[in-house]
């Protein structure tokens, strides 16, 4: 294969390590016949891996230089109806338009860390929702999102609304070409659902957490005044939330039950 240039506006890293892939790849516990979505296929190393392991790909591409790149290399398996090769920007597919129902596929991905929280949006609350979603991603980025002991964020409250985030592994940074700053992890989601919305109304649970965080170095009681007003205390109180508290310290179960109550009780 001739020598490819990176375009560093897609912030394009090439996993190679072929230990990294199997990792990836092992941490979905893909069977076979089973359907993924791949998420800017690259090069192709993690596709080669995928059809290795019996799955069925369809993998989003943006960059137009490596359509014929990916055409070529899996030119038998587009035959067979194994690899379907989609030239598109994945913030603007539709998974609709390829047969992909909800738990029925498993999104798989190396990502440009640029994009990953709209790729995690999509994937658990746009998107039919998958299976599994294991994405490589910022170390960093992981860790928040996994996050435990009162070191919650938007970022790690809104994926746990929605499944289960696990760090399955660590890919240094050498693993790549070119290699980036910082090492990667690979966040398994599972047990993905919207069973957390079941009594709860979905938008009004985002507005309040969104307002909860919105200042970091205020308690939550004053972050949380303009939704609940004067009844802010009683609310948290009755919630079982100190309103001394910071909204970094609230669980998952404690946002939802906020989310619960109306506006301005009394």
């Amino acid at each position: 294969m001739a020598k490819f240039i990176k375009k560093k506006s897609l912030g394009q890293n090439f996993l190679r390590d072929k230990n990294a892939l199997r990792k990836i790849v092992d941490a979905a516990e893909i069977t076979e016949n089973e359907t993924v979505l791949e998420i800017g296929p690259g090069e192709g190393n993690l596709t080669e891996e995928l059809l290795a392991r019996g799955a069925r790909v369809i993998a989003v591409e943006k960059d137009d230089r490596l359509i014929s790149v990916l055409q070529e290399k899996f030119a038998s398996q587009m035959s067979s109806g194994k690899f379907t090769l989609v030239h598109a920007d994945i913030l603007f597919f539709h998974p609709n338009a390829y047969g992909l129902e909800p738990r029925a596929y498993f999104v798989i991905a190396n990502i440009p860390y640029y994009i990953t929280g709209e790729i995690i949006r999509k994937a658990l609350s746009e998107w039919p929702q998958p299976k599994k979603a294991v994405l490589l991603v910022q170390k960093e980025v992981a860790e928040r999102i996994c996050s435990k002991d009162g070191k919650e964020s938007i970022l790690s409250i809104s994926v746990k609304a929605y499944g289960n985030p696990k760090i399955a592994g660590i890919v240094k940074a050498g693993a790549f070409s070119p290699s980036p700053k910082v090492d990667s992890a690979i966040l398994l989601i599972s047990n993905i659902s919207k069973n957390s919305f079941e009594n709860v109304d979905e938008q009004r649970f985002f507005e309040i957490v969104k307002t909860g965080f919105a200042h970091k170095r205020k308690i939550v009681s004053a972050n949380l005044r303009p939704i609940f007003g004067e009844n802010t205390e009683k609310i948290l109180t009755e919630c079982e939330i100190d309103p001394q508290s910071r909204a970094e310290t609230l669980s998952l179960a404690k946002w939802l039950s906020l989310a619960a109550k109306p506006r301005n009780t009394i």
